[in-house]
């Protein structure tokens, strides 16, 4: 059974980047499951399928670039749910210039603009916008510097925007996943004892999955949220309040 009634989200558009793969394509679909006419849009499009009956319309996009944005938006009459969950990850190579640079283009300024083009069709009725943060958001990685450098940014920025945007009736949260079951998780999770480890810390000891992932999503976007905003939500299965 369902947790949310499939007609939460009925006639209501929704924009996810980083929607083909990974936890922006799962709740790209849970949207759709409870009647959004979902964009699940990013690279790779030509490599993802979402099943038939949903109202899923894939797109290539580079959130880097303003025209593959601008040509996108130029497609709507109205948004209500925008999830910029665009991002990569680079590890070691982070602490390189480029690499560096690369990440935070995506992951931190591709997010802002990816939201700041959206802002007059979210604007037109007040919407929601839902970012991706990290527990990365919450404690460094030294084989990560970049991208733990853009999702504490995602944090703040998530702040400020939902004071800014507020005057609108846009409400602005993110949710920091901890350890998702997707396909980047795949060599961690076949190195066994690292694998362990991290399932040890993580007092609900299992991985989280997409799907959860879009039930969270599905609840900050909805009204049952409506006096919500500003708030990064940690989806870990309490990794983060393990001490040791």
């Amino acid at each position: 059974m369902s947790t949310f009634s499939q007609e939460l989200f009925a006639g209501k558009t929704a924009i996810v980047t980083g929607g083909t793969s990974g936890l922006g394509a799962g709740s790209a679909q849970y949207l759709a499951e409870l009647g959004a006419t979902v964009y699940a849009v990013g690279l790779g499009s030509d490599k993802v399928t979402f099943p038939e009956h949903l109202d899923i319309r894939v797109r290539e996009v580079d959130v880097t670039n303003d025209e593959h944005l601008m040509s996108l938006y130029s497609e709507l009459d109205s948004l209500d749910i925008l999830m910029p969950a665009a991002g990569i990850s680079m590890g070691d190579r982070e602490l390189e210039w480029e690499p560096f640079n690369k990440v935070l283009a995506i992951q931190l300024n591709g997010v802002y603009r990816t939201i700041q083009l959206a802002h007059p069709l979210l604007a037109a009725h007040g919407g929601s916008i839902v970012m991706v943060a990290s527990m990365y958001s919450f404690f460094g990685g030294g084989k990560r510097a970049a991208y733990s450098a853009a999702k504490g940014g995602i944090t703040q920025l998530t702040k400020s925007l939902a004071e800014a945007y507020a005057p609108d009736h846009i409400r602005v949260n993110a949710i920091a996943p901890g350890w998702i079951d997707t396909p980047l998780l795949a060599p961690l999770k076949a190195d066994q004892a690292l694998s362990d480890r991290i399932l040890s810390r993580t007092p609900l000891g299992r991985y989280g999955t997409p799907e959860e992932i879009g039930k969270v999503t599905a609840f900050l976007a909805s009204d049952a949220a409506s006096f919500i905003t500003g708030v990064v939500l940690p989806v870990d299965g309490g990794y983060l309040v393990t001490g040791i």
